[in-house]
């Protein structure tokens, strides 16, 4: 992994106290879980938030560093119809979030972990 500076400075000084690391959680309808992780630092990083659609179904309340988890109403029906992921977070710290053998949820702090591709 590489680590970029701008001008000879720290990544702290770039980003300001804005958080450098982007989560964001969905699942299908069948239950399948997808989780993207982006690293504002990284050229090679992107994502997109909303899908394709009309603008009534975006969501538009997307701010750096808001943290947001509501994607889903209490029947566990979608709110925004072109959100793409219904949970997002903001962190400083490199997470590693995957799902382990035994189906559980896991997460890894500074420790990287090579997630499947072709899924």
């Amino acid at each position: 992994m590489s680590t970029n500076y701008v001008f000879g400075t720290d990544p702290d000084y770039v980003l300001g106290d804005a958080p450098r690391y982007f989560y964001a959680l969905r699942r299908t309808d069948d239950g399948d879980l997808y989780f993207a992780r982006v690293n504002q630092l990284s050229r090679e990083d992107s994502i997109q938030i909303n899908n394709d659609g009309t603008a009534d179904g975006n969501f538009e309340d997307f701010e750096i560093g808001i943290d947001f988890f509501e994607g889903r109403d209490v029947t566990h029906e979608l709110i925004f119809d072109n959100l793409k992921y219904e949970q997002l977070r903001w962190d400083n710290r490199n997470l590693y979030y995957y799902i382990d053998a035994d189906g559980q949820l896991v997460v890894r702090t500074d420790r990287k972990y090579s997630y499947p591709s072709g899924i």
